[in-house]
């Protein structure tokens, strides 16, 4: 829990103006102490070796040593909890970020609008909140590693993945759900990444992020797992081996006619998309014919409904505590008695193609 000590603050960005209103923004919080500001990552590294701070906000686009290369090496040899703080909206540019997310960081937020913007209460709120939870995260060291590359199509399952067992079932898998919020790219990007590009079941996904970042995540996993990953589109009907995102603003469920739907219903758990919503349209349209896995994050969104899921014939997984970056969601659902099975982040592939395989019968042809 967050107590009276103040949570010291590094904040790095190339830019004069955007350091400014940062630290104007993190000292209107009485909880909240900047104890440093720097223009690069050079410089971030250098001050780390002196001072540790509770977290790092640090920018994406700096010249020199940039938000990726800086977050690999702060987690490589002094890991602690980096927040990346981005105002670009270019797609390529925004997959950058997650490639921090990563490397290790662990919460990506969009850069503060102005005060005389809109959303300026509504994006400096985001800000502070990211920065206090995230100052309570647990970290871990992050060893030098090879960049994953997308997988071809495969035999099916690849070798040496882990699986657990699960009970046999009539009728096959048409769909698999999952839900996330902090701490998710990087659990969506090993679960995609641990199964083959032809896999036979569409998966879909609600993943709560700051707006104008979906377009980045998409690229990024399209980029490192294989899938084709497609932002949720009114009326589609998912195809085996793709991907669907919840869009900025919307609700994503499965309709009775089997397609994509997307409404503007009120917010869910103060949440639109939500979880909550995806998971209930799949356990009412395919009962036990779907699966749901819900992932790091924080707060309660989906975890009812992973019972609902459960309760109709559903297999249901919840990440477990170790590996969360946040245990709210997948926590409340295991208290719920929502989850079939509890697993670790790198366990969940090899659960799903142990369990399309059985239900399935599926071989893994190359398509």
């Amino acid at each position: 829990m967050i107590t009276d000590r103040k949570i010291n603050v590094l904040v790095v960005d190339d830019s004069t103006v955007a350091r400014m209103h940062l630290v104007h923004l993190l000292e209107s919080d009485p909880q909240i102490n900047v104890i440093g500001t720097v223009n690069d990552g050079e410089a971030a590294l250098l001050f780390l070796k002196e001072t540790r701070p509770d977290v790092v906000l640090m920018d994406i686009h700096m010249p020199g040593l940039d938000g990726f290369e800086t977050t690999r090496r702060i987690m490589e040899t002094q890991p602690l909890p980096i927040v990346i703080c981005s105002a670009t909206t270019n797609a390529r540019e925004i997959a950058i970020t997650f490639r921090a997310l990563e490397a290790g960081a662990v919460a990506c937020v969009a850069k503060p609008v102005g005060r005389d913007h809109a959303d300026h209460e509504a994006t400096a709120a985001e800000l502070l909140q990211a920065v206090k939870l995230m100052s309570e995260v647990r970290v871990v060291r992050r060893w030098a590693r090879a960049p994953q590359r997308p997988q071809s199509a495969q035999p099916f399952p690849p070798p040496a993945l882990p699986v657990v067992e699960v009970p046999p079932a009539s009728g096959e898998v048409v769909i698999i759900g999952i839900g996330t919020s902090t701490g998710g790219p990087p659990v969506l990007q090993t679960i995609l990444a641990g199964l083959p590009k032809n896999f036979p079941v569409p998966i879909l996904i609600v993943q709560h992020i700051a707006t104008g970042f979906l377009s980045g995540l998409a690229e990024w996993l399209n980029q490192t797992t294989g899938f084709q990953v497609h932002i949720g589109a009114y009326g589609v009907v998912p195809l085996p081996g793709h991907v669907y995102l919840a869009p900025d603003g919307f609700h994503l469920g499965l309709g009775a006619g089997g397609r994509i739907l997307l409404t503007k219903e009120e917010p869910e758990n103060g949440l639109r998309p939500a979880v909550s919503y995806l998971f209930r349209s799949l356990a009412g349209v395919c009962g036990p014919a779907a699966v749901g896995v819900l992932l790091t994050g924080m707060g309660k969104d989906g975890a009812a409904e992973l019972k609902l899921m459960r309760d109709r014939g559903a297999i249901t997984i919840a990440q477990d505590s170790e590996s969360s970056v946040v245990h709210g969601m997948p926590g409340e659902a295991i208290a719920l008695g929502g989850a079939t099975h509890v697993l670790p982040a790198d366990r969940i592939a090899g659960a799903l193609l142990n369990l399309v395989t059985r239900r399935n019968g599926y071989k893994g042809n190359p398509s």
